[in-house]
């Protein structure tokens, strides 16, 4: 399951610098997270880091990309052989 920023987001820049997979990014009114890149922080922490350091709890799962374990495993393997490229 992807990870998604709601609107209740201060902008508060915590959450950037936190996502290894850099999946998260300034949108034209607050920050957003891309799905294609989200794995919650499977491969590199137990737990998602954003949703651990964001001071207003607006880091839900997004109900739209339901992944499972091995799928977000998956996509991390995958991003690290892109990363490797």
């Amino acid at each position: 399951m992807a990870l998604m920023i709601t609107d209740e987001c201060i902008n508060c820049d915590v959450c950037e610098p936190e996502c290894p997979n850099e999946a998260i990014f300034l949108g034209p009114q607050i920050y957003e997270i891309n799905p294609d890149k989200c794995t919650e922080c499977v491969g590199h922490f137990d737990e998602p880091q954003c949703v651990q350091v964001c001071p207003v709890a607006c880091i839900p799962v997004n109900p739209q990309h339901v992944e499972n374990q091995e799928t977000l495993m998956q996509k991390y393997l995958r991003l690290q052989a892109d990363a490797a490229r």
